[in-house]
């Protein structure tokens, strides 16, 4: 009988680089690759991170950051579209490599097409985020154009809305952060 393997971090140390055509990360020991994602996908994920970083700068609370590594343990490293980090927790939950080791406060993925896809963003990284601590996760999807927000609310990660076009985008994490949904997908 074959005993379980794991992947860890350690192995993605030595794969060989592909030139940032893939992504890959570890959920539970298991090794997650995608590709790199849709133009439309990476220009959703580049004017929220301009929103984020515009009010970043105003407020000197945290910074954003675009597919930054997360590494929660070993067994446990991901590498999400965006996030967003309070000034205390950069100060001291990134590594030498420049990867986080404690949960940012928010976590955002823009969904790729595909079923397997939206059920890794909408279950499986639900969950990840919500055992290690995220406060809020943004769950974009730019084909639909819409934005789910996920809170911590008893120690777990629930939908509290969707936004849809005419809508505005507010984080009680982030004081007095606001963008009309419309920018965000233009």
């Amino acid at each position: 009988m074959v005993a379980n393997l794991y992947w860890t971090t350690a192995d993605l140390d030595v794969m060989p680089d592909d030139g940032g055509w893939l992504r890959h990360e570890i959920i539970e020991g298991e090794l997650l690759v995608t590709r790199a994602p849709h133009i439309r996908h990476q220009a959703i994920g580049g004017n929220i991170h301009f929103e984020l970083e515009f009010w970043s700068r105003q407020t000197k609370l945290g910074k954003p950051f675009q597919v930054p590594g997360v590494i929660f343990t070993p067994t446990d490293a991901v590498i999400p579209d965006l996030v967003w980090a309070s000034q205390a927790r950069l100060d001291r939950g990134i590594d030498e490599a420049g990867h986080f080791t404690i949960a940012p406060e928010l976590m955002v993925e823009i969904l790729s097409p595909g079923s397997q896809n939206e059920q890794r963003d909408k279950s499986v990284k639900l969950k990840l985020y919500s055992m290690y601590g995220v406060q809020e996760y943004w769950i974009v999807n730019w084909q639909l154009q819409t934005l789910e927000i996920y809170r911590r609310t008893e120690a777990q990660l629930q939908l509290v809305a969707t936004l849809l076009a005419g809508d505005t985008l507010t984080s009680p994490i982030l004081p007095g952060f606001s963008v009309e949904i419309d920018r965000i997908f233009s």
